[in-house]
C-alpha cells in the first residue's frame, strides 16, 4: 500500500491542473480546455502508474496527450455532434411555418398585416387580405412571414 500513497503525492499536480483546465472550460466554453484537462488526467492516471517518470517526459507525453485529444476532438467528435438531421428545423420556426395555412388577425393593407400563429401573431408581408382569411406561408424573412392567398380547389 506505500506505493498507493507515493504514487499519490506525485500526481497531485496533474489531478490539480486536470480540475484548474475543466474548471476554466466551464467559466470559458469552447471545448479546447476541456481535452487539454482530459489529457492532464491522463497525465495524472500515469503518473500513478509510473511514478518515476522524468519531469522531461511528463512534458513531453502531457503535449502528445493534448494534441491527440484535441486532433480526437475536431476530426470525430465534433463533426459527429454537430450533425443534427434528425431536426434541422429544431430552432427555426419560421421556416417550419412554409406551407401552412394561416387566419389574418390584422388585415394586410399595402402588403403588411399580421397573422394568427397559434396563440401569437407574426407579421405578415402579401397581398391584400382582410382579417378572417385564410393565407398560406410561402416564405420568410426574419420574422415577417410571407404570404399568398392560396388557390382555391
Amino acid at each position: 500500500m506505500n506505493w498507493l500513497s507515493d504514487g499519490l503525492s506525485l500526481h497531485y499536480g496533474w489531478w490539480l491542473a486536470a480540475l484548474v483546465l475543466i474548471g476554466a472550460e466551464i467559466i470559458a466554453p469552447g471545448y479546447f480546455l476541456l481535452w487539454i484537462g482530459l489529457s492532464a488526467a491522463l497525465m495524472g492516471v500515469l503518473t500513478l502508474l509510473f511514478p518515476d517518470l522524468a519531469p522531461l517526459v511528463q512534458a513531453i507525453a502531457f503535449a502528445l496527450l493534448s494534441l491527440a485529444t484535441c486532433v480526437v476532438y475536431w476530426k470525430y467528435i465534433r463533426p459527429a455532434a454537430e450533425q443534427r438531421d434528425d431536426q434541422p428545423l429544431l430552432n427555426r420556426k419560421g421556416e417550419r411555418m412554409l406551407g401552412r395555412q394561416l387566419v389574418v388577425a390584422e388585415a394586410i393593407v399595402h402588403g403588411r398585416g399580421k397573422v394568427r400563429v397559434g396563440d401569437t401573431v407574426w407579421l405578415a408581408e402579401g397581398v391584400d387580405a382582410p382579417v378572417g382569411a385564410t393565407v398560406e406561408v410561402v416564405g420568410i424573412n426574419g420574422t415577417t412571414l410571407k404570404v399568398r392567398v392560396p388557390a382555391t380547389p
